[in-house]
């Protein structure tokens, strides 16, 4: 058996990955160049920057390890949502996303010393909120601080227990890691 390497810190991800019983450690590189590439499809740039931050790993993992990297990002309008630089800044993607739809898209890839980009994919889940009142936008934002999350806000949090009326897709993937369709791919390279 393979060990198996979350190249995250986000607690998100640690908790899902916990959640399949599959003994990993957590190891991160800092600085890893995460900016959009250039004439890359919208919907691609998750899994392109999954696969670039494997290759990050070309010197930093064994022969019997398995590195997972993961990033998600939420679109509207054709257009990416970082994660807020400031309080404002969330408040305003909070109301770009209340009483609509979007994407939320995570791109993965699982990879080996031999073939870092061994497995690679995306997943997309469709969210739509209520419209939401600038009371719930205040609270949240200053309640919860969701500065480190992409589009301002954790479906896992109270602004989806309130705000979300439907999702079509994966849950888990808002949460941002696709677990159900990560288990077979990983069962796959860990166990050969």
């Amino acid at each position: 058996m393979k060990k198996l390497i979350l190249a995250s810190n986000s607690p998100r991800r640690k908790e899902l990955l916990a959640g399949l019983d599959i003994p990993f450690e957590v190891r991160v590189i800092a600085d890893i160049d995460e900016s959009h590439p250039e004439g890359v499809d919208i919907y691609s740039v998750p899994e392109t920057l999954a696969r670039r931050k494997a290759s990050a790993y070309k010197n930093d993992i064994a022969d019997d390890e398995v590195i997972l990297t993961a990033d998600t990002v939420v679109i509207v309008d054709e257009d990416i949502l970082e994660k807020p630089k400031d309080e404002e800044e969330a408040k305003e993607m909070l109301r770009l996303i209340s009483g609509r739809s979007h994407n939320v898209v995570t791109g993965i890839c699982i990879g080996t010393k031999d073939d870092l980009n061994h497995s690679h994919f995306s997943v997309l889940t469709e969210v739509r909120f209520k419209q939401l009142t600038e009371e719930e936008i205040d609270y949240y934002v200053r309640t919860y601080k969701p500065m480190d999350k992409a589009g301002a806000y954790g479906i896992q949090e109270w602004i989806g227990y309130i705000g979300v009326t439907g999702i079509d897709g994966s849950f888990y993937n808002v949460m941002g890691l696709p677990v159900q369709r990560i288990y077979p791919e990983l069962m796959k390279v860990i166990y050969t």
